[in-house]
């Protein structure tokens, strides 16, 4: 955003009709917020506020970037959220609860629906990336990654599953959002950026499926008490 500042500012200003002054300021608050939300998160401080905040930024970007009408766009900032869902889930201590008050159905806790709705929103990551073609390895791309998303989605063999995604994400990521291979003056290069980044970020909540495992809301919880 930093080296796009003039870009950024001047499809705000030409999109919302809002002026100079407001659109840079909207595109400070959207580079600083994430800033002071992502370093908060890497030195541990004060998370599940930087975790609200970027929530915001995530729901102001839909707005102001009409992602809200793109299905595409939105499902993947859904699964940003879902992300950072795993996150607040991850730094919520046992303890110290930040939702004193709330009830608890048996041994489940705000926690484990955190985790529940993280793994079902980072899900939608992979919906966009199915294409529904007639050619063989398509389909078989198609069930094989609508297979380990249901079982994510249902926590079934939850860390296998999601490490599974991981890499399948890694490679789908490097060969199709290559926007190293594009001239940077190409509006596609920004666009392949975006999903680049944006994908690795999804990597991330995965990779704190695989980490923290399903959750009590879960099938493979539920194995335990069989």
């Amino acid at each position: 955003m930093w080296l796009q500042w003039s870009e950024q500012r001047d499809y705000i200003s030409m999109s919302w009709r809002c002026g100079t002054v407001l659109a840079t300021l909207f595109v400070l608050i959207n580079m600083l917020g994430q800033l002071a939300g992502c370093v908060l998160v890497l030195t541990r401080k004060f998370v599940p506020y930087a975790c609200l905040g970027l929530f915001c930024i995530i729901f102001l970007q839909t707005i102001v970037y009409n992602i809200l009408w793109d299905v595409k766009f939105l499902m993947r900032n859904m699964a940003l959220g879902g992300g950072l869902l795993l996150l607040l889930a991850e730094s919520r201590s046992e303890g110290k609860s930040m939702f004193a008050g709330v009830p608890t159905v048996g041994d489940t806790s705000p926690r484990q629906y955190m985790q529940l709705g993280g793994r079902v929103l980072l899900i939608l990551m992979f919906m966009t990336l199915l294409h529904f073609n007639v050619s063989a390895f398509t389909i078989f791309q198609d069930i094989f990654g609508l297979f380990l998303i249901i079982l994510v989605a249902i926590g079934f063999k939850t860390k296998v599953a999601a490490l599974t995604l991981v890499l399948w994400l890694m490679v789908i990521n490097v060969l199709q959002n290559a926007f190293w291979t594009i001239p940077s003056h190409r509006p596609m290069h920004d666009f392949l950026k975006y999903d680049f980044f944006q994908t690795l970020s999804v990597v991330g909540g995965l990779l704190l499926v695989v980490a923290l495992g399903p959750g009590g809301v879960s099938m493979d919880e539920h194995k335990k008490k069989w």
